[in-house]
């Protein structure tokens, strides 16, 4: 019989038999290695040296009808192979080299096998339950979520419409101020025409008096003192003439003026030559450093903003007599009451050279990077701004002016480490 495929119930059954009767069997029948085993207390004999017990049933004949002989003295019902137990039956066959013990064995090896089936079966219905469980919370939440999702879309289409609605009425206004001011421009054109035919009559008028003025040389003094006088009242009505132009024209720049300024429009709408110069590309904008711990929080107070920082940059600013480990620890502690106090997500970014023993947790609500080999910290913090999607605020505390502009052109918010540890310092 291969005593190495025999059920643990049974092995446990014979154990027991042969601890009990080891203690009070004749030191001669004990095999040489139980005899430490014999001097255990009865209690533990069978549970400290089982192994050795079932070892010498199975190596030693002699022990194992010693075993026998001290059962049918003492107690005889646990060598009935009919016994209605069946490891009491296997247990008895396999002592006794009764020929059914091989069916007994596979009997209780079937019944330990049902067993462990059925504990299986009720520990994967209680996962099920409690996964169905899990999933009406799910779709609960998620009925709310949708519902809370209407009504943001309800609101933002009720505003929608509300600025379609404005901007309507502010394109009426435009139209009507453009309409005013070619209007304006068309009137302007009249009195230059005016104007320009005024100067060609005195003009005439000027010439028709400098030939009479040959032909009638006694009248030359009038003749001159009224020439004088029709080209003063030509410069007048000319003078008159521009300062009433003057005025329109002001006038007309102070309405579109009042209008810009009313519907915020720029100084000028349309493309200008220099817009259209090819080979260089207009600056795009880039968000601004935060320079103290208030602008820091106003940034932490925004909405799923994500903070992510540059660690040992951090700490040797902060306290670099402290040693790598010391000044980890210091600083993680430290993220940690921040995030708890704004609800920011903060990831914390070490480089990982050099790095004897990487923490393996980390305080709740802060995230511990380390960079892998070949691989700096700043590149991960960089890969960190590009993953997050376009809108969200990230945060970068850093003094390192390469990342500050890397991921201030990624849309981030550089923040120089000596702003976050001020504001540590408040925490």
């Amino acid at each position: 019989m291969d005593w190495s495929a025999l059920p643990e119930p049974l092995r446990v059954r014979l154990a027991e038999l042969g601890a009990d009767a080891l203690g009070e069997m004749a030191k001669v029948d004990v095999p040489q290695h139980l005899r430490p085993v014999a001097k255990f207390a009865p209690t533990k004999r069978a549970r400290l040296g089982g192994a050795q017990v079932v070892a010498g049933l199975r190596d030693s004949a002699n022990f194992r009808t010693a075993v026998v002989e001290w059962l049918r003295k003492n107690r005889p019902s646990t060598l009935e192979v009919t016994s209605p137990d069946p490891v009491t039956a296997a247990a008895a066959a396999v002592l006794t080299g009764d020929d059914v013990a091989l069916h007994y064995v596979e009997l209780v090896t079937r019944r330990v096998g049902d067993a462990t089936l059925r504990a299986e079966r009720d520990a994967a219905v209680v996962r099920a339950e409690r996964m169905e469980s899990e999933l009406e919370r799910l779709r609960a939440e998620r009925t709310q979520f949708d519902g809370a999702t209407e009504r943001v879309r309800a609101d933002a289409e009720i505003e929608l419409e509300r600025l379609r609605k404005r901007l309507r009425e502010q394109g009426v206004k435009l139209r009507e101020a453009k309409d005013a001011a070619a209007a304006a421009s068309a009137e302007v054109g009249k009195i230059q025409e005016r104007t320009a035919d005024e100067v060609k009559r005195l003009s005439a008028e000027r010439d028709r008096e400098r030939e009479r003025a040959e032909t009638e040389r006694g009248k030359a003094q009038r003749a001159i003192a009224d020439a004088e006088v029709a080209r003063q009242s030509a410069r007048e009505a000319r003078q008159a003439d521009e300062v009433r132009l003057a005025l329109l024209v002001d006038t007309l720049d102070g309405a579109v003026t009042g209008l810009r300024r009313e519907l915020a429009l720029g100084e000028g709408t349309g493309p200008r030559p220099a817009d259209l110069v090819r080979g260089a590309s207009a600056s795009q904008g880039a968000v601004g450093r935060v320079e103290d711990p208030a602008a820091l929080d106003r940034l932490l107070a925004l909405p799923a903003v994500h903070l992510v920082v540059d660690g040992y940059n951090v700490t040797k600013t902060g306290y670099p007599e402290l040693s790598l480990s010391d000044q980890r620890d210091r600083l993680v502690h430290q993220l940690a009451v921040l995030a708890a106090r704004t609800g920011a997500e903060v990831t914390l970014v070490f480089d990982g050279a050099g790095v004897v023993a990487v923490p393996a947790a980390a305080p709740r609500g802060v995230r511990v990077l380390f960079s892998d080999p070949g691989v700096l910290a700043d590149d991960v913090i960089r890969a960190l701004v590009t993953a997050e999607p376009e809108g969200r605020p990230v945060v970068v505390v850093t003094s390192d002016r390469a990342v500050a502009d890397s991921v201030r052109r990624r849309g981030a918010h550089p923040v120089p480490s000596a702003v976050l540890l001020a504001r540590l310092g408040r925490v």
